[in-house]
């Protein structure tokens, strides 16, 4: 198997294997290795550009959590308020009625007051100041994770009570009633947020044997507010738990980008100042440049040539791809042609193309992000901007990265940067109109796989690194050699393009309870070595490797790197460590 990084590969438990740089240190990993795992440690972003990305993954994840907390209360005030335990949840409000007494009222009347507006805002207002203020250094980043995670929970809710319609418990109601849904309890939701995420930052940011006791303090409020609301009659117990939901999902799409943050490669390391005044390696030859002209204009085109100029590249050649050759055929053609560097416009497909071609050479690929997903530009740090993304890049080093070979019934061997996979995602592209992607962008493809949500699932048998074929059904099989997709939220958290391995994502959701625990399993960062177990049974899987056999019992959708290929019942793919070296921004970027 052709590669330009020899490795040297250590087992790890559950039959993980790392790569390991060789004894000549032509290949280095891009962070020291965390304890007990192959894979490196995952630090939250720290720049201008990742505070960036964490608002893109807080953005399209919580698009999400508003689907399907809407989605939930549909179906709980449509076909589900037809079956038990939701038929039984007028006794449980008459019950509450009746055991009222002068003392519960005036209790619950605080209790509850403890989740309304002003007490959440400034309880929130409060916590934020004395986390910038009280500790020697500011704790920046643990206040704007309250703030926002309070925030969204309060937009969230506004989207729920405008989407789904429901009457308030037919009791005597103790309070005023707002003119809002009862479904979801917003005293319930934004409590949960306040003090559910500080019980987050005292078990995290503390020490001492009381944190524990004030956590659990911490959360009993939420709940003794959910409770409280139901007993003043002013909402059914489904409301209370979707508040929970709701708050609780604020948290981890918040905590998940801030206090977390999604893994991208490490940046190259700064060079010295006197190294700087030296032009780089790259920068001494040709330079060509490959743009896709159905999503770079000519004034883009000159914007790139005024960077290219600013960094010593002088004279570079613009090539256009055409609907026949999407790039492979003019990056070849550069390379033979003596080019030291190649720069890249447009998108996934046209990316994917001149890395077909420059796969295995040891020309440095420069990404410049021009089409609608931009996922390899994403995944290695590069800024969404085409000019400044060029910038970045030429201010960089070059890095080795993995490419996936993929092969099929009716499929030609192809490589693949990014991710590709059969199923919900390949049907969802396929289904996305050049127009809509026009209009709106990425959220396009949202549209789409709502959808195709109502698709039969797959009967699939999955082989890895030679172990014993799996049998599983799926909604969707994604294969990747990087774990973030649109909007920066990472659908495969352990995926790495350096690590000399791919991942594989088996998604099997079923039923309402199986997609709230899809969602949780992907907006929160998956423990290292959790992967596959033969029984099959959870919502979302993963499986790390070096080369896979995946069958399907009938043609399914396929999609390679964002573009849609024909349908089929097999894939075949294996890793090719360090085949692509891409220019990486410098650290501090």
């Amino acid at each position: 198997m052709p590669t330009d990084i020899p490795e040297r590969r250590t087992a790890l438990p559950g039959g993980r294997v790392s790569a390991m740089p060789p004894p000549d240190g032509s290949y280095v990993p891009s962070t020291p290795p965390g304890p007990g795992t192959g894979r490196p440690r995952r630090g939250a972003p720290r720049t201008a550009a990742g505070m960036s990305r964490a608002a893109g993954v807080i953005a399209s994840t919580a698009v999400c959590q508003a689907a399907l907390m809407v989605g939930l209360g549909l179906l709980v005030t449509g076909p589900a308020a037809r079956v038990w335990p939701l038929t039984s949840e007028d006794e449980v409000t008459d019950a509450l009625a009746r055991a009222r007494t002068g003392t519960l009222d005036a209790v619950s009347l605080v209790v509850s007051g403890a989740g309304d507006t002003a007490a959440v805002v400034v309880g929130t207002l409060l916590a934020c100041l004395a986390l910038l203020l009280v500790p020697r250094l500011p704790r920046w980043r643990d206040a704007l994770f309250l703030a926002v995670a309070v925030s969204l929970q309060s937009l969230v809710f506004l989207v729920i009570t405008a989407a789904v319609d429901r009457t308030r418990p037919d009791v005597e109601r103790l309070d005023a009633s707002p003119p809002t849904s009862s479904y979801t309890s917003g005293h319930t939701g934004a409590a949960t947020a306040l003090y559910a995420g500080l019980a987050v930052l005292v078990l995290h940011r503390t020490k001492g044997p009381w944190r524990r006791a004030v956590a659990v303090l911490l959360l009993l409020v939420p709940l003794l507010v959910g409770i409280a609301r139901a007993y003043r009659g002013m909402h059914h117990p489904t409301d209370v738990v979707g508040g929970l939901l709701n708050g609780g999902l604020a948290l981890l799409v918040v905590g998940r980008a801030l206090l977390a943050g999604p893994h991208v490669p490490a940046a190259a390391p700064a060079r010295h100042e006197t190294a700087l005044r030296t032009p780089p390696e790259h920068a001494r030859g040709r330079t060509a440049v490959v743009f896709n002209p159905t999503v770079t204009d000519e004034a883009a085109c000159a914007g790139l040539r005024r960077v290219l100029e600013d960094h010593g590249h002088h004279g570079a050649d613009f090539v256009a791809t055409t609907a026949d050759d999407p790039g492979e055929g003019q990056t070849g053609q550069a390379v033979r042609e003596g080019a030291s560097l190649v720069v890249v416009c447009g998108g996934d497909g046209t990316v994917r193309a001149a890395a077909e071609a420059l796969a295995g050479t040891g020309v440095p690929l420069a990404v410049v992000p021009c089409g609608t997903g931009n996922l390899l530009a994403r995944n290695l740090g590069l800024p969404v901007k085409p000019a400044e993304a060029l910038a970045v890049a030429l201010r960089g080093a070059p890095h080795r990265i993995d490419l996936g070979r993929i092969e099929g019934d009716a499929m030609a061997p192809a490589h693949f940067t990014v991710m590709s996979g059969a199923g919900l995602d390949a049907a969802m592209l396929e289904s996305t109109s050049d127009r809509a992607k026009a209009l709106l962008g990425w959220p396009a493809y949202v549209m789409a796989g709502l959808r195709e949500l109502r698709a039969p699932r797959m009967r699939l048998t999955v082989g890895v690194d030679g172990a014993r074929p799996l049998r599983r059904t799926a909604r969707m099989v994604l294969i990747a050699n990087t774990g973030k997709v649109q909007g920066g939220a990472a659908l495969v958290p352990a995926a790495r393009p350096d690590d000399g391995l791919l991942d594989l994502m088996i998604l099997d959701p079923r039923g309402p309870s199986g997609w709230l625990g899809a969602v949780v399993s992907l907006v929160r960062r998956r423990p290292q070595g959790d992967t596959g177990r033969a029984g099959g049974s959870r919502p979302v899987e993963y499986f790390t490797f070096r080369h896979a056999d995946i069958r399907f019992d009938a043609p399914q959708p396929r999609e390679l790197d964002g573009d849609p290929v024909a349908p089929g019942r097999r894939l075949t793919v294996r890793v090719r460590p360090g085949a692509l070296t891409v220019l990486m921004p410098v650290r501090g970027e």
